[in-house]
């Protein structure tokens, strides 16, 4: 995801929100933009997307990868025959999840702002625990790198 708080407040369409989800990957933007297009102009939950294969030339993997994907973030989500809330019928629907997560995310961007009494020793032992994984990390990387194993 290519995040840039200048970039955001320029997204005016769909499709320059898929560009910053699938930064560098023309062919999964298409599809995004395409599972998009189709879910938002259905009256009803679509039951499957394997029609967009064909009707907008998309190949299955990159389809797929963009659903799950789209899926991940919380723009779309999949319904399942079991929910009564939508009477037995399955399939594909957008999401309110990824706008709720991202509300969510920024109310703690604002908490961790705030300087609490008691949180600056946690805060720098938790920094330290980052370090040693990132430490642990570099040196099976290097072991890796040299054949060794543990």
């Amino acid at each position: 995801m290519d995040f840039q708080h200048r970039r955001i407040s320029q997204v005016s369409d769909f499709t320059e929100l898929v560009e910053t989800l699938f930064p560098g990957n023309r062919n999964q933007q298409y599809a995004a933009a395409c599972i998009f297009l189709e879910l938002k102009w259905t009256n009803s939950i679509v039951p499957h997307l394997a029609y967009i294969e064909s009707k907008y030339n998309v190949s299955r993997r990159i389809l797929q990868r963009a659903r799950a994907k789209l899926s991940r973030l919380g723009l779309i989500e999949h319904i399942s025959y079991l929910n009564s809330r939508y009477g037995g019928q399955h399939g594909w629907k957008l999401s309110s999840r990824f706008e709720g997560a991202l509300r969510m995310l920024a109310e703690k961007c604002a908490g961790f702002r705030v300087a609490k009494a008691g949180s600056k020793e946690k805060e720098r032992t938790l920094a330290g625990l980052m370090d040693a994984r990132r430490s642990a990390i570099r040196t099976e990387q290097v072991d890796e790198a040299k054949g060794e194993t543990h």
